[in-house]
Order: C-alpha cells, then structure tokens, then sequence
C-alpha cells in the first residue's frame, strides 16, 4: 500500500494513499572513503561542471493516457549524450502518451525535445534534442557512474525544485536498499527494484535532477520524495545506463536521421518484494535452503525475493502465487533484483525455470518470459473526447485485471455523460462482447450518430459487478468522428488516423438491428412504425445588432448564458389524468379559451393503445393530489442538460443541469418548453427530456434563449413521443393577465427528484421583488432588469415548477437563479436561489413565434421558423425608493408623478452600468434616474420592456427612445 506521504517528484504527479509499508532499517555502516574528504574546491568545481548540463523541462501531456492525465508540469532532466542529444528524466516527465515538451537551459536558451524512450516498469525515460541549436552555452554530458553508489556518500542533487530554475540540496545516501515507493493505488508505481535514500528534502519540480557525487557523476536519479520528511528517493542508474547503451548503438549523431531502437524488456507479470530471512523463515523457508542461499550469495545479504503478486492471464498466473520464495532463476541463486531483472531481459521469448520454495516445500516451474512492449500500449481511441486503450501492465497489476482489456482511462464528454468514470473497463457494447479496442471500433462503425445505446462495465472498486449505462454516440458533432493515435518512435509524435473508415459511417438516423433486441422505442408506442427521429442541425444565430440609438439594440433570443449545477433528479413512469388527454392544445395566452387546435384528426389519435393507458395510468394518480396539480401535471417535463468540455463558454462552470419546465406549446410537427436558464445555459449542449405526462425520454433543442431575462425555450419533436405520448402531453393554459398582487393565493407545482408530481398553496409576499444579482468572480449570465415574484413558503432552493391559479393556468415560472456569494476578499461560492418569473414575457415571445417573427429562420424538426427578435435597453437598472431620491434633488412633481403612476412601488429606477461597446455607454452615466420615456412616466422594467415592444409595432426603423433623466440636480 501507499504512504500517504511519498510523492513523485514533479508537479503533476498525485501522492500515494492507503499505506501500512513499513521502511526497515539498514544498519550498514561503511568506512570512510576518499569521497567523504571532498574539499568545498572540489565540490564547487563539480557543480561549475555539472549545473550547464542540468535543463528545465516544461512539459504538456495533450492526452490522459495509461496512469498519466492530461494537464501542464515542469520537472528536470539533464545531458547524458551531447553528441546525440539526449536527456536522462524520469518517466512520469517523459508520459507514457502524447506529450509536447520544452528544455530551457541554465542560460535561457530553449529548444523543443522529443521523447524517444519511456521505460514501461521504472521510472526513467529520455528526451532528444537539436544540440546545433544550443548556441551560446557551454556545457558538457554528465557521466553515468552507478556502482559509485555507496552508504555514506555525500551526494548533492540539482535540479528545479520547487519551481526555482537552479537549486542545489545537499544529503547523504542513508541506504541502497529501499522498497520501492508506492505512489498510488491507481497510477504509475515503479516495482521489482531497489530505491536509494536520503535526507535532501526534494519537492516538486525536482523529478529528473541528477544526483551527484563531487567528481561530478550522475550516481542515482531522483525520482520523488515523502512529504512528512526530508527523505527522497532515487532510482538507481544500471538499468538506465543499458538502455542509453541501446540508444546510442542507435545512432551516432543527431544529425542522422533517428531511427527507432528496440530495448528488449522481459517480464513475467509478478511483483516481488525483498524480504529480510525472518519474514521468510515465517513463510516456510527451510533452514538447509536459507544457509545455501547465505553461502551463495555476496557477504552482507540479508534476505531474499518473495512473490508480491501476480496478474491474471501472464505467464506466472496460476503457476506462482503471493508468498512464493524465490531461490534459483535458471539454477543461478537470485536474491536480487538487478540479477533477476538482468537474466529476465536476456531471456525475452525464451522459457526459464524458476525455483521456488512454498510453504516448506520445493518446486520448479517453467515460465515463458513475455515481452513487455507487447502489453505496454503504443495507442488509444479518441471517440467523442474519451480516451480508450488496452489496459496496460502498470494498471492491470494496481487493478488485478488481465493486461489488453478495454480500459477507460478518460471518460470524455460520451462516456462522462453516460456516468462512465475514470478507470472504467468496457465489457458489453450495443449488446456485443467486447475483449479488445477493435471490437469496440467495430460496434461504433455500425452506429449513427445519436443513437442511444447500452453500455457494461466493470470498476476495479466493484470488480465483481457490472454496471450498465445508455450511452449517446456523438450527435451534434461537438468532437471529431472516432480516431486511432499510434505512437511513431521515429518522431516522437502521435499519429492519427480514421478510426472508422467514412464510407462505413452511418448517417445519423436511428439505431435498427444493432445488437439484439434493439428497437425504435416510437416502434412501441405508436400503431405505425415511425421511426424516432433526432433532427438537430446546428444552427449558430446570429445576434442582430438592430438599430442602435441610444438606449435601444435587438438582440436575438438565442444569445449565450450561463448557469449552475442543479440537484439530481431520478426517473420512473408518470402518471397522466385521463380527462386531461386531448388532441394536443396550445398554451392560451388570454383568460378565454380561444386556444388552436394542434392535432389534426382527434378522432384518429383515440386509439385502443391511448385508452389502455389512460385507464392504467389514471388508477395510480394520487388521491390527495389537489386539482391544479392534476392539470398541470401532464405539462411539467424534467430536463438533464448535459454541457461538451469543448463548449464551456461565457463562464459556463459546470457540465451537468437538472431542473423542471413546463410545455407552453404542443402540436403535431413542434413542441416547446419554458425553462429557466439556471437549467439550460447555452444552447452548445444536449437536452434530455422526461415528461411527466408519460413514461419516455427525447432529445430537445435550445431555439430560444433571452439575453438578460431568466428563461429559455426549448422544443422537442411530438412525433417521437409516438401516438399514445402525443395525445397524453399537453400545452399548459398560460395566464400572463391579470397580474399577481400582493396576498393572492397561488398553487407552487413542480417535479420531485423522483419525478413525482409535488404541490402546495402559498401566499403571494412580493410580486414586484426587483432582482439584484452581483457579478461574479468569472464573467457570466446573470439576471438583469428583472421583477419577481416572491412566496410565503416554497420546497426549497432546489425546487422548480410553475404557479398556477386554483384552475391550474400557469401564471408564473418557479424557476432557478444563480449566484455567487463572497465570503472575505478571496472566497467566493456558488449559491442558487428561486423565484417566480412572470409568465407574460414568455407570452409575449411565444405569440411571435406562432405567428411569424421578423429574425432569422431557426431549423426545428425539420420546419424553418423564424425567431424574434427582442429589444433590450443595453442599460442595467436598479431601483431607488422616491424618499431616497427626494433626497438626491428629484423635484416634488417628479415624486408625484412617478407615485400617481405607480402608487405600490413608489421608485424610480437608475443606471447601475451600461453595456459595453453600445450607444447607451456615451449618453448615460452610473446613477442617472429614468424619470420618462416618451413623455410617459417610468416606474418598473416593465414599463421599459412595453417602451421598447412599441417600437416593434410602430414599425419604428431607428430604434430610439427619448428619455428624461435626472443627473445631479439637473433633469435632462
């Protein structure tokens, strides 16, 4: 297990957890040497030698991949070959994956390097560099000297710690014999080796510092340090001067062209752990083979190699098991790890015999020693931002899972939205087995974009349970299609090729006879065999930039916001109120029911399948369920709003939105719902939506988002609800007149989490509460010029829905804010509140869809529509009581005015800011009062919204509107 406190040593490796290792002790002393009477002369000389060669690296991993993610860090590395340009560093620096890499030298000089070489078990790797391009140092390699590693050497390690460029940490090696760290239980461990100590203190940015000794030889490598102490931990160099052995052989000079070298590494898949002779005597070690192996081995041995673990399907499975001592390797005593690692490597494809003694008894086994490149993965597939590879030998031995299976080492957007986490294993795709990537890619070429298919995985905290997801293959193309990346050891780079071949590719369309048992879920629902059809073109509206005069602008509806996560909401089937299932109806925007009739032929649409279902559902609706709860059940729909990495935009800060809105239109060809923008941000993103009314689940598509109001309208196409759905789902009946007063009684409906239909009467306390929401500490959406409407009690800030009359006509959304609280100079936190938003201004917007608005045309289901187009004062207001501003100089016939106009408010409003850019900025100043617009008193946004809506109407072209504002005692 890991210490809590051993780190690797650059800044983006994670510490280890869970640690019960204990460090023994080492109690060898050796004489002293001429290396302990090193004069400070001798060390400066070294260091003057030594500190041109040692490099910062700056390194970026483009990818997650293996037991490395994506992210930014520096570390060190130094020279070790000036001819060919080659730089020693660790591992965890040079990633396993695609990385892009920098080394600036002690003089500033920088110079892009490569990665030719990764060790797939220790931590050591090599960068290549231009040296032609280093012009102005002079410096040279730093010699390999590992069998100067000693107890008591005085050794100094240099490097970059802790961000500094050069730093230089004394110490002296305490032992040569340390277990290898354990960093974390599900990334990158180093095994089957020994680790040097000492006291230096190393922190992070020091991964890769050479560790000298006063005659300026590289004697070990750092590689990470224990937090709690001062101890750090080096990797001993044999095993790294082999392999710059073979790169050198390789090539002569950095001018010819690099070709890639083959370091043979062998492995049997099995840890071993070096055990003092009493733990072995513990295990069963016979007293014969303990003083054979004592006599055999060099003087001072002190134990032997037992067997840690073993990973399923290698060559040792089943054949050793953890507690097996190991004696001989091809009848040579081993005792080890360098001689066991040595005649491993020698033998790559080639059987050896290992004995070992367990529990008492002796036997032999023959092994075939596996090559490692083989299960140490050159590639992955990058399908809708996940990245997928075979599992390689570093996790299989953390996770105990057979090396090559398909292994989930970064959901992405596909997966992370399916509930797929990070070290997933992927066993069952659209019904098909999967044991290797192909399978995978194989599945994903038959699917088309948008299907919805499920998905079996595995985790190695629950490794004994599958666990299933329906996941969504990439529909509006926010990634590019699936695509392979293989390692070039040529380059040093990553080559991408189409996974999926495009005249393989499906067009989206509905999945049919994917798997088994696959089917159109309409295919169910309805008596014919439409098929669900997901029609989101992308549609990127532009924001009309109308007739700007000073106080006026158009801004289209689909303007980008923001908002916050909202609570998890579950799912099950709802319940539908049979007298409430008609032909489709359209949300009434007057008290009269003057409401248009959406679906065509009623008469067809009354099928047995509706009655069936009407009867079933009726018989679990709640008896104590009060009647407008009854009538706007069959309106409320739950949204699950999921937000691509790639489309985080306008301070976006979160992926996943849950919320509740109500269906304000329902016909045969279009469907559209209110929301609030707390639960749909931006419309770069993909709705799901769960009808209360019945039992299914349909995309939907942003087609309105208003720029400072907090709602959002999003549509859905009814022919995927199928037959019995379409008739079940209705429009709500919309009340924008009159509007609420303080004391009236109103009916809170909404969705629970679990998706049941929840109510309550409240009393109105404010229905002009004017909305006041600060910035936050990153520019996003926020509410603006906006009343709303406050309640006596309500289900709590995770709770939406609507407000109805005791008829059930919505008279008001019961929707989401989002806001940021700042706690001192530095902390802030993000807070959601909710409040009632007046249902007229969505009236106002949806009888301008219905009966054709003057924007630009929106594709929806297939249907050109156009969009409004809004006008927006670009002035954000707030309002100031006429006792305050008599105080500033506002003129008693002003006070009258504005008190005769609006005896409940009694305000004025006044400029908080303007938007940037915009006329308004030049002609307004912060704090002016709106006394008038056109000669008519103003006293609420409302009155500005009805001011600029007359525009509209008058046809006007220009867009201005005269203004009387009061600044400094003098009205303009």
């Amino acid at each position: 297990m890991a210490d809590p406190s051993e780190g690797l040593g650059s800044e983006s490796a994670a510490i280890g957890i869970d640690s019960t290792t204990k460090d023994d002790l080492c109690m060898e002393i050796d004489p002293p040497f001429r290396e302990n009477l090193a004069t400070a002369d001798d060390w400066r000389k070294a260091l003057n030698k030594v500190v041109p060669a040692v490099i910062v690296l700056r390194t970026t991993a483009c990818r997650a991949f293996d037991t490395e993610s994506a992210g930014a860090s520096y570390a060190t590395g130094f020279v070790v070959d000036k001819r060919r340009g080659i730089i020693l560093t660790n591992r965890h620096v040079v990633k396993p994956g695609p990385v892009v890499a920098e080394a600036m030298f002690v003089n500033r000089e920088e110079v892009p390097v490569r990665p030719i070489y990764r060790d797939p078990v220790h931590d050591f790797g090599f960068f290549r560099y231009d040296p032609g391009a280093i012009q102005f140092l002079n410096y040279e390699e730093i010699p390999l000297a590992p069998e100067a590693a000693c107890v008591g050497l005085e050794i100094r390690v240099v490097g970059n710690d802790s961000g500094e460029k050069v730093s230089i940490l004394a110490g002296t090696l305490a032992r040569l014999d340390r277990e290898a760290p354990h960093y974390k239980k599900d990334g990158y461990n180093d095994f089957n080796t020994f680790y040097m100590q000492a006291a230096s203190g190393t922190k992070g940015g020091s991964s890769g510092s050479p560790v000298i000794d006063w005659q300026g030889r590289a004697v070990a490598l750092n590689a990470g340090s224990k937090s709690s102490s001062a101890s750090a931990f080096f990797l001993p160099l044999e095993r790294v001067v082999r392999a710059l052995k073979f790169l050198q052989m390789g090539r002569d000079c950095y001018d010819h062209k690099w070709e890639a070298v083959s370091i043979p590494r062998g492995t049997l898949q099995a840890t071993f752990l070096h055990k003092g002779f009493d733990e072995i005597r513990r295990l069963g070690l016979r007293s014969e083979t303990e003083q054979m192996v004592r006599v055999a081995s060099p003087p001072g041995e002190t134990g032997m190699l037992v067997v840690d673990s073993v990973v399923p399907g290698g060559p040792a499975h089943k054949l050793l098991e953890p507690g097996d001592v190991l004696v001989r390797m091809n009848g040579e005593v081993i005792t080890q790890f360098l001689k066991m690692e040595t005649l491993v490597d020698d033998t790559v494809k080639q059987t050896i015999d290992l004995q070992v003694e367990r529990g008492g008894a002796s036997f032999t086994v023959h092994l075939v020693v596996q090559d490692l490149h083989s299960i140490t993965p050159d590639y992955f597939l990058e399908v809708g931002g996940a990245v997928i590879h075979p599992l390689s030998y570093q996790q299989a031995r953390n996770f105990r899972f057979k090396c090559g299976l398909v292994y989930v080492t970064e959901p992405g957007y596909m997966l992370f939205r399916a509930g797929v986490p990070r070290h997933a294993i992927i066993k069952k795709f659209a019904g098909e087995e999967i044991s290797r990537v192909e399978d995978l890619v194989s599945v994903l070429s038959k699917l088309s974009r948008g299907t919805r298919v499920p998905l079996e995985y595995i985790s190695y905290t629950d490794r004994h349970r599958r666990k299933s997801v329906l996941v969504t293959v990439d529909h509006h193309e926010w990634y590019a299609p699936p695509q392979i990346y293989v390692r070039n050891d040529t380059t040093g780079l990553w080559i991408a090729k189409p996974a999926i071949q495009p005249h393989l590719r499906m067009e989206s369309s509905p999945m049919t006879n994917v798997g088994e048992g696959y089917m159109n879920p309409t295919d169910v629902l309805s008596d014919d065999s439409s098929h669900l059809r997901h029609m989101h073109p992308v549609n990127n509206l532009e924001i009309i930039d109308g007739v700007v005069s000073m106080e006026t602008n158009f801004e289209h509806g689909s303007e980008e916001a923001r908002s916050q996560d909202r609570s998890d909401a579950g799912t099950k089937k709802r319940r539908v109120e049979d007298d409430r299932l008609t032909d489709g109806n359209v949300a009434d925007s007057s008290f009269h029911e003057t409401q248009e009739t959406i679906l065509e032929d009623a008469t067809a649409m009354q099928t047995a399948n509706i009655r069936d279902y009407q009867g079933g559902t009726v018989a679990v609706v709640a008896a104590n369920a009060s009647f407008p709860e009854r009538i706007i059940e069959p309106t409320l729909v739950m949204f699950e709003v999921h937000v691509p990495p790639s489309c985080m935009l306008d301070g976006v800060h979160s992926q996943h939105f849950f919320g509740t809105g109500v269906i304000i239109y329902h016909s045969h060809n279009m469907g559209l719902v209110a929301v609030d923008k707390n639960t749909v941000a931006i419309s770069a993103c993909d709705i799901m939506l769960s009808f209360a009314a019945f039992p299914i689940e349909i995309p939907g598509e942003v087609v309105f988002l208003h720029p400072v109001h907090n709602y959002a309208l999003v549509a859905y196409d009814p022919s995927s609800l199928g037959s019995v759905g379409a008739a079940a789902v209705q429009a709500a009946k919309l009340l924008p007149e009159p509007a609420l007063r303080r004391g009236d009684s109103v009916y809170l409906v909404g969705l629970s989490r679990s998706l049941q239909a929840t109510s309550r009467k409240s009393i109105v306390t404010n229905p002009c509460a004017a909305l006041n929401i600060g910035s936050a500490d990153s520019p996003r959406y926020r509410a603006t010029n906006m009343e709303v409407i406050e309640l006596d009690t309500d289900f709590g800030s995770t709770f939406s829905g609507v407000l109805t009359d005791e008829h059930g006509r919505v008279q008001a959304i019961w929707g989401s804010f989002s806001t940021q609280l700042k706690f001192g100079c530095s902390s802030s936190e993000d807070h959601q509140f909710v409040r009632g938003i007046p249902i007229y201004t969505i009236s106002q917007v949806l009888d301008k869809i219905l009966s054709g608005a003057n924007g630009p045309p929106l594709l929806i289901n297939g249907v050109k529509r156009p969009m409004p187009l809004v006008r927006i004062l670009e002035v954000e207001l707030y309002p100031t009581l006429l006792s305050k501003a008599r105080s500033f100089g506002l003129s008693d016939e002003w006070v009258q005015d504005l008190v005769k106009k609006d005896p409940i408010r009694r305000q004025v409003l006044r400029v908080k800011g303007c938007l940037a850019g915009s006329k308004a900025e030049n002609l307004l100043e912060q704090g002016d009062m709106v006394l008038a617009i056109n000669k008519q008193p103003i006293t609420c946004f409302y009155d500005i919204e009805n001011a600029c809506q007359e525009l509209d109407k008058n046809n006007s072209t220009d867009g201005k509107l005269n203004m009387t504002i009061f600044r400094q005692g003098h009205e303009n």
